[in-house]
């Protein structure tokens, strides 16, 4: 049976409203969790960005869930202290957490005042970082030079299991890149042709263990208000690489976006009052063979989604599966 997650989104909602967000989602029925790792927000008007670790420490602990992060180790943190990071949560919460390991974006990046790498010195860096990860939450003493150095680190307390590391993709290059080290792979919401190429990619490359996505949608009983929403708080995400790699700033990406329209948005969030027509489009990403999908509803107020997702849509998905 396909796991259905809740997406918590620091950049649009305060973490202490987005702790009662992510107990409300158990207490529905969601069956696990996941957040991406930012520092700044995608636009003003979104307006939060609380320090995911901190707030997964106080998730895990106040909940079930198994929980997963989206993350980027090199620049703005340093890869033993990411592993440090991963290993003190997975040996406090044994099975319960994953962490996804890619090469960053500038918006959160810049803040360190290095340069932003070219793209395949980002790529060459993340692999050199995951290296160092690997073997650290193996129990090695590490030290490395390279696009990163590590010098005779080892870390102390260490999970009884090492942690799965996936890899976050959304082109099928990527995918088979990251089926060279990771223990699963994780992607957003595509068309279907994009998705199988992404999924073919990866496991033509050798990839195995979870296949995970994140489906971004915009849901209320008023179809012009779920439309109205997820253009106020999403229009400035519809980018794609490499532009959403590499702008700076929420002030950047509100710029850019200030002609993007509904019908664009659209394109890249599932948008419908009609609950029936959300639970098709999940349906057949669990077709496609995703094991685990996660809900980001891109509005910033919650609970009326988590609600009538928990009593309609989740079940429709588990008597289809």
């Amino acid at each position: 049976m396909t796991l259905i997650g809740f997406h918590a989104s620091h950049e649009q909602i305060h973490p202490a409203q987005l702790l009662r967000d992510v107990q409300a989602a158990e207490a529905a029925g969601f069956d696990a969790a996941m957040c991406s790792d930012h520092f700044g927000p995608w636009s003003q008007r979104q307006g939060h960005s609380g320090y995911a670790w901190a707030w997964l420490g106080a998730a895990l602990a106040s909940t079930t869930l198994r929980m997963g992060v989206v993350t980027a180790p090199g620049q703005r943190y340093h890869p033993a202290v990411h592993a440090q990071k991963i290993g003190t949560l997975a040996a406090m919460f044994p099975g319960r957490f994953w962490a996804a390991l890619g090469s960053g974006e500038n918006s959160n990046e810049h803040i360190t005042g290095d340069g932003w790498p070219r793209k395949e010195v980002r790529q060459a860096r993340l692999r050199e970082c995951v290296e160092v990860i690997q073997r650290l939450l193996d129990g090695d003493t590490v030290s490395h030079r390279g696009l990163v150095s590590v010098d005779r680190a080892r870390l102390w307390t260490l999970p009884d299991q090492r942690p799965k590391l996936l890899a976050p993709a959304v082109t099928p290059a990527t995918a088979a890149e990251g089926a060279q080290w990771a223990d699963g792979l994780i992607t957003i919401n595509q068309p279907a042709d994009v998705l199988r190429s992404v999924l073919d990619a990866y496991r033509s490359a050798g990839g195995g263990g979870t296949i995970a996505v994140q489906v971004h949608l915009s849901w209320h009983p008023d179809r012009a208000e779920a439309t109205r929403i997820a253009h106020d708080q999403w229009r400035s995400n519809i980018f794609p690489p490499p532009v959403c790699w590499d702008l700076e700033t929420p002030e950047h990406f509100d710029v850019v976006s200030e002609q993007v329209t509904s019908e664009q948005v659209a394109k890249v969030v599932s948008i419908s009052d009609d609950l029936g027509r959300h639970a098709e489009w999940l349906h057949d990403l669990a077709e496609l063979g995703f094991d685990e999908i996660y809900l980001h509803h891109v509005g910033q107020e919650q609970q009326p989604f988590i609600d009538r997702f928990g009593a309609d849509v989740l079940p429709q998905l588990r008597c289809a599966s």
